[in-house]
C-alpha cells in the first residue's frame, strides 16, 4: 500500500511541473509575439519613431523609377476600382428593375381581378379595355373645374391652337357647333388665340406659363406645335378624362362620340387608303438569291394619325403621352413616327414595348383627304357616304380643301371638291 501511495504521488508532482514548464512557454511566446501587452494597440513613442527612421531611409533608398512605377501602378488601380464601382452601380440597378418586373403579371391579375381557369376551346377572349386611373384633381385645379363644366360622359375634343391657324380653326369650331357637339375644348398656346375663342364664344384653357411649351408655340410651325399635344394631354388623362385629340385641319360632319367603341387605351384615324393599307396586310418580301426560301413574309399597316385619335386614361396611354414626349424632347424626329414606334414595336433585347391596346377607325367614316380626294370624289356610290370627320392631313393647301369639304358635304355642292389635284401639286 505504502508502494502504490509513493507512485500516484510521483506521478501527480510529474503533472504540475510539466504544467508550470507550459505556462512558462506560453508566456514566452506570447511575450515575444506581443511585447507591448496583449491588448494595446499603441507603439512606444521611441519604437514609432524607430519604425518611422526606418520607412524614410527605406524611401529614400527608392529609385525615381521604382517610385514612378508605384505611383503608376496607384492610378490604374484607382481606374480598375471605379470601373468596378460603376459595374456594381449598374448591375444594382438592373437587378431592382428584375426585382420590380418579375411579379408584374401577379400585380396586374390583383389589380384587374382574381385569377381565373382558362374556358373551353373558343371561348376564351382577352382583356381588352384597362382599367382607367384615379383621377387626381391636385395635378390642376383650374383645369379640372373647367372640364367639369365642358365635359360630357367624362370625355371630349380638345385641340392646341395658335394664332397662326385662326382661320382654319374658325371653319373648325363652326362645324362642330353647327352638328350640335358641347364637348369641346381649345388650348389657347398665345394670348390672341386665348382672346380669339373668348371673344367668338369658344370653350378656350390656356396653360400657366411654361417656357419650355410656351417657346414652341409662340413660334413653331405645324409639326412642331402638334408634338406639344403630347405633354399638354397628359393632365387631361391624369383628371381621368377621355380625350379625343383633333388637329384644326379637320371638319365635322357627324357627332364623333356617337360612332366609338372605347374598348382600346387608343382609338385612332388611319393614314391608309383602302382595306389593306387601313387595317394591315401579309406583305411578302422577295429574296431570289435565297433560293427555296427566297419568300418571306411581313406584316404591314399604315400609320395611325397623330392628329385625330381617342385616348383613354389609362397607365398605358400615359405612358404612351410620357414615352413620346420624351423622345420628341431628345430627338429631332417627327411626332406622328415616334407616336407609331411606341405604339407598335414589340418587346426586344434592351428594349421594353408599351403594353396599349389599339383601334383603327373606319377609313370611311374617319376619313383622310387621300381617301376623299383619291378614292371618294370618283366614286358615285362612295360620294352618298357622309362621314363622321374629314381630316386634311395629306395636303398642305388646307383651308381651301376645308372649304369645298364643307359645301360638299353640307352646302350640297356636288362639284365643290372637283378643282382640286390628287396630290399637293408640290
Amino acid at each position: 500500500m505504502a508502494g502504490r501511495r509513493e507512485k500516484v504521488q510521483s506521478i501527480r508532482g510529474s503533472r504540475i511541473a510539466i504544467a508550470i514548464v507550459i505556462g512558462v512557454l506560453v508566456g514566452c511566446v506570447f511575450a515575444f509575439l506581443f511585447p507591448h501587452g496583449f491588448f494595446s494597440s499603441n507603439l512606444p513613442i521611441q519604437d514609432r519613431q524607430l519604425v518611422k527612421k526606418n520607412f524614410q531611409a527605406g524611401s529614400s533608398c527608392e529609385s525615381p523609377e521604382r517610385v514612378n512605377m508605384l505611383k503608376s501602378d496607384i492610378a490604374s488601380l484607382t481606374e480598375k476600382n471605379a470601373e468596378l464601382q460603376k459595374q456594381v452601380r449598374q448591375l444594382t440597378a438592373k437587378l431592382r428593375l428584375a426585382e420590380q418586373g418579375k411579379d408584374q403579371a401577379q400585380k396586374q391579375v390583383m389589380v384587374l381581378g382574381e385569377q381565373h381557369k382558362a374556358g373551353p376551346f373558343g371561348t376564351v377572349k382577352a382583356l381588352r379595355t384597362n382599367p382607367t386611373v384615379v383621377p387626381d384633381e391636385s395635378v390642376n385645379p383650374r383645369l379640372a373645374k373647367i372640364l367639369e363644366e365642358v365635359a360630357v360622359g367624362k370625355e371630349l375634343i380638345v385641340a392646341l391652337a395658335n394664332s397662326n391657324v385662326k382661320s382654319m380653326l374658325e371653319v373648325w369650331s363652326t362645324n362642330i357647333k353647327r352638328v350640335g357637339i358641347t364637348n369641346y375644348l381649345v388650348v389657347a398656346l398665345d394670348d390672341q388665340m386665348a382672346e380669339y375663342c373668348k371673344t367668338n364664344d369658344i370653350p378656350v384653357y390656356q396653360r400657366d406659363p411654361d417656357e419650355g411649351i410656351d417657346s414652341i408655340a409662340r413660334k413653331g410651325g405645324n409639326h412642331a406645335v402638334s408634338g406639344l399635344k403630347f405633354r399638354v394631354l397628359r393632365e387631361f388623362l391624369q383628371l381621368g378624362y377621355s380625350v379625343l385629340l383633333s388637329d384644326i385641319d379637320i371638319v365635322f360632319l357627324q357627332n364623333p362620340f356617337e360612332y366609338l367603341y372605347r374598348d382600346s387605351d387608343v382609338e385612332s384615324m388611319t393614314d391608309g387608303h383602302n382595306n389593306m393599307t387601313a387595317y394591315g396586310y401579309n406583305d411578302v418580301f422577295d429574296e431570289p438569291a435565297m433560293g427555296w426560301a427566297r419568300y418571306a413574309h411581313t406584316m404591314r399597316i399604315w400609320v395611325f394619325n397623330s392628329g385625330f385619335f381617342y385616348i383613354r386614361p389609362t397607365i398605358p396611354s400615359i405612358e404612351l403621352l410620357d414615352r413620346v414626349a420624351d423622345r420628341l424632347a431628345k430627338e429631332k424626329a417627327w411626332d406622328q413616327a415616334v407616336f407609331n414606334e411606341e405604339l407598335f414595336f414589340p418587346s426586344h433585347p434592351g428594349y421594353y414595348g408599351l403594353h396599349a391596346s389599339k383601334r383603327v377607325m373606319d377609313f370611311y367614316l374617319f376619313m383622310n383627304s387621300k381617301v376623299l380626294f383619291k378614292t371618294v370624289r370618283k366614286d358615285a356610290n362612295l360620294k352618298k357616304l357622309k362621314p363622321v370627320a374629314v381630316h386634311v392631313n395629306y395636303h398642305p393647301d388646307k383651308f381651301p380643301r376645308m372649304l369645298a369639304t364643307v359645301e360638299f358635304y353640307v352646302n350640297g355642292k356636288q362639284d365643290a371638291l372637283d378643282g382640286f389635284p390628287v396630290g399637293s401639286g408640290w
